[in-house]
């Protein structure tokens, strides 16, 4: 079982308490989420509040996510990412050591937070998604959950005026990637994220849907539900 420090559980029951009470949530169907065990829990990029709203909001369960290696450059970031686990990815290059460390902690029971668009939507509609997902949840045989959430993209100009943001969660079924004793290429890589993000896709109103709007195209060759 891994124990949370009490700064850790402290920091995030303040986020917890904070975002309640600048957003209304919607956010019964994170009892969706499995209580333990490894998840890849994947979700849409929209901004800056998603984050730390549905980490603090999924607490007790341990969590971790990629960051930008250069965030730990500021010392603010750097001693609450360490606090909060999480794991420096250099971008723009393979970076094997951030993927060792996602499938270990993975493995030790984490839930591993990531966005396949691997930047901000800034139209909040989905973009079309990287498949460094794909080895992680492949090697660590951990299961996926999507979790889509929408009207985050509405708090800076609500914080401005003083309102509360509506912010809404849903949470999918939970599968594992096969790959079929196929050899995974870079196309075999990217059908895979694609059926992930259809799935996606499904849980957001139409508007939000983006690259992965006709869900007609969605196909589930390589998913295996539970």
């Amino acid at each position: 079982m891994i124990h949370l420090s009490l700064q850790h559980r402290l920091i995030s029951g303040l986020i917890k308490v904070g975002t309640s009470l600048i957003c209304r949530i919607d956010k019964a169907e994170l009892d969706k989420v499995p209580r333990s065990g490894p998840l890849i829990a994947y979700a849409n990029h929209t901004g800056s509040l998603e984050v730390p709203l549905i980490f603090s909001h999924l607490q007790p369960r341990p969590l971790t996510a990629l960051a930008k290696a250069e965030a730990w450059e500021n010392s603010l970031y750097n001693w609450l990412f360490d606090i909060w686990k999480l794991i420096p990815v250099r971008r723009g290059e393979a970076d094997m050591d951030a993927m060792k460390e996602s499938i270990k902690m993975v493995k030790e029971g984490y839930i591993f937070g990531i966005s396949p668009e691997g930047t901000r939507s800034s139209s909040a509609k989905l973009l079309r998604a990287h498949p460094g997902i794909v080895p992680i949840a492949l090697r660590s045989k951990a299961p996926l959950q999507p979790v889509a959430h929408w009207g985050g993209e509405n708090f800076p100009q609500n914080i401005k005026g003083l309102r509360r943001t509506d912010f809404h969660i849903r949470v999918g079924e939970l599968f594992y990637l096969d790959n079929l004793g196929e050899r995974v290429t870079g196309k075999v890589r990217q059908q895979m994220v694609d059926e992930m993000m259809y799935q996606l896709a499904k849980l957001l109103p139409k508007e939000y849907r983006g690259y992965y709007a006709d869900l007609e195209n969605a196909t589930e060759k390589y998913l295996r539900f539970l």
